[in-house]
């Protein structure tokens, strides 16, 4: 099966070896997001949850460049530095993603690049 890279300019460029996202048939990877601003480059400034608004926003430019939207998620995987942030990240995703929600799991980890306080990667089918 034939892989396709997705790229945007609407999201932050990959720092390393890898791509935004990938289509694979009829499903797209995306890549992990950290809340970066794609123009800047840099951390958006302020708490967790314009962090939270940010990765989901740099989830949903590459969904579009893939032709699709965050609708689509089958599974979506939200890695965060403190699991007292939970609450926000089910507030705040429920703003991006339409019901039926995508499954989802949170994992907490010890830290992210560029010292962010959340990470979001998703699954889409088409």
């Amino acid at each position: 099966m034939p892989r396709q890279p997705i790229s945007t300019a609407g999201a932050p460029a990959a720092i390393g070896a890898y791509s935004q996202a990938i289509r694979a048939g009829n499903t797209v990877y995306l890549s992990g997001q950290i809340p970066l601003d794609p123009v800047t480059g840099q951390l958006v400034d302020g708490d967790v949850r314009a962090q939270i608004h940010q990765v989901f926003r740099n989830l949903a430019a590459v969904a579009g460049a893939a032709g699709l939207g965050l609708g689509h998620a089958v599974k979506v995987t939200v890695f965060l530095t403190d699991l007292r942030h939970f609450a926000a990240v089910n507030e705040i995703m429920a703003e991006y993603f339409p019901q039926p929600f995508p499954a989802r799991a949170a994992v907490g980890v010890a830290a992210l690049p560029r010292d962010a306080l959340v990470e979001a990667e998703a699954i889409l089918v088409d």
